[in-house]
């Protein structure tokens, strides 16, 4: 073999082991497991918690938030001093729906009992709902429902004196967010709603 092909043949060697180093690096580096950042979500800065009180004529009255927009309920079922609570930078709003029980107690079970199932119809995408009793300063009593996984009402309540009044609100969010990104907020607004309760007064106002 001539020196000129002796040298064309190891310089073609060469390139033979380069190019098979080069493919084996790619094949493992394709290999490597990748992990991907996880989802960041826009941060949500929070107002301080301050509070007005109600002033449109309702047989109820409290504090609400300043950052909060009182509006009656629009809906096609919504009856007399049935309100929502609206917080528009956040979008979010709790709805309030009040009824008169005139001392009947019969209503006051059923309504106990709607308000009892129409939390329980979140069972299905719930993983934890916790009810509370308490007493209000104002001697009314009051059961909160927590709600924790990805559903519509993540806070609901009812609050009676036992024999004229009847009030129970919900919590809901208009947004597709999920709850873990909107817990900071859920958080805010469930203040919110327990100061609201803390300064439950009855009016008389019909």
């Amino acid at each position: 073999m001539s020196e000129t092909k002796e040298n064309t043949t190891i310089k073609l060697a060469k390139l033979k082991v380069f190019l098979w180093i080069g493919l084996t690096a790619s094949m493992v580096a394709c290999g490597v497991e990748y992990t991907p950042k996880p989802k960041g979500y826009n941060r949500i800065d929070l107002p301080a918690q301050t509070y007005q009180q109600l002033q449109e004529e309702h047989p109820y009255t409290f504090e609400y938030s300043q950052h909060a927009k009182i509006r009656p309920d629009s809906s096609s079922i919504a009856q007399p001093h049935w309100i929502n609570v609206l917080y528009p930078r956040l979008g979010a709003n709790v709805q309030l729906t009040y009824k008169d029980i005139n001392n009947n107690d019969k209503m006051l079970n059923d309504l106990i009992e709607d308000a009892r199932k129409l939390t329980g119809k979140h069972q299905i995408k719930a993983y934890s709902i916790e009810e509370t009793e308490v007493r209000t300063p104002s001697g009314a009593v009051a059961s909160i429902f927590e709600l924790e996984g990805e559903v519509p009402s993540q806070f609901q309540f009812y609050v009676t004196d036992s024999t004229q009044h009847f009030l129970r609100g919900a919590l809901y969010f208009r947004t597709a967010t999920q709850n873990d990104s909107l817990a900071p907020v859920i958080e805010f607004v469930k203040k919110d709603i327990i100061h609201m309760l803390n300064t439950l007064k009855w009016t008389g106002k019909k």
